[in-house]
């Protein structure tokens, strides 16, 4: 999705198991003052559902390849959350001549607990598919603004409901995710933003090395918000996101 326009570009990554949908209420909230490319990354949403390369570097290279493409010449915003916020710190970090500004919702880079990806993707192979309805797939995934958006964008077969993504993707995706990254984060110079949630994943004192690995990260927190706080508190999500962006393109005044 590209809203256009002539504003100050801003590219929004989903999170692993999510898609562009779930951030086009983002989208709306910037526009018209922003003109905002929502993109589906690689295994998820309408990309290829099963790319031959899931590393971070490919990742990377399809971001690179929108901004290339849609905003030449043009520096841009890179928002994420979680797995796109390691996306869009990974861009920054290869392109930083491409990155004026970089939001990271409830994303690090410290890595993962062994066996975490492989304990995922076991449960995602667990569902029951296909669903037969979407009431079906609510009663099995239980009520959640992360399952709404799951159901919205379950995709239509003859056989039933299916999730735009597969198991087995997921997992490998979310494996290269939680290898540590600290030396690529340290080197990082662009204007930071990370915003973590009140009930989210990382703790206060993982929260509090991010931010001091690295000069120019600001933090802020989205009160009774859970990892997918762009679903749970959209309103409090996106008023900060334009206080942050929208501001006289010096110092950023983000409201903890």
């Amino acid at each position: 999705m590209d809203t256009g326009g002539d504003g100050p570009v801003v590219v929004l990554l989903h999170g692993l198991a999510g898609s562009g949908r779930e951030l086009l209420p983002t989208a709306e909230a910037l526009s018209p003052e922003l003109r905002v490319l929502v993109v589906d990354q690689r295994g998820h949403g309408a990309s290829t559902r099963r790319p031959a390369d899931v590393s971070r570097a490919a990742f990377v290279a399809d971001v690179v390849t929108v901004v290339e493409s849609l905003a030449p010449g043009r520096k841009v915003c890179l928002v994420g959350q979680s797995m796109g916020a390691h996306t869009a710190f990974l861009v920054a970090h290869a392109r930083p001549d491409l990155v004026d500004r970089l939001v990271m919702l409830e994303g690090h880079v410290r890595g993962g607990e062994p066996g975490e990806a492989a304990r995922l993707g076991a449960w995602f192979a667990s569902w029951p598919l296909p669903f037969a309805h979407e009431q079906t797939a609510r009663a099995f995934l239980g009520p959640s603004p992360l399952t709404e958006a799951w159901v919205a964008d379950l995709e239509r077969t003859p056989a039933g409901l299916r999730p735009r993504f597969d198991a087995d993707v997921m997992e490998a995706v979310l494996a290269a995710v939680h290898e540590p990254r600290w030396e690529e984060w340290r080197s990082l110079t662009v204007p930071t933003l990370a915003v973590f949630a009140e009930n989210g994943m990382f703790t206060v004192e993982q929260q509090d090395e991010l931010v001091a690995a690295r000069a120019a990260t600001e933090r802020a927190v989205l009160r009774g918000a859970g990892h997918d706080a762009h679903l749970d508190v959209p309103d409090a999500w996106t008023d900060l996101l334009r206080r942050y962006l929208l501001t006289a393109r010096g110092r950023p005044s983000p409201a903890p």
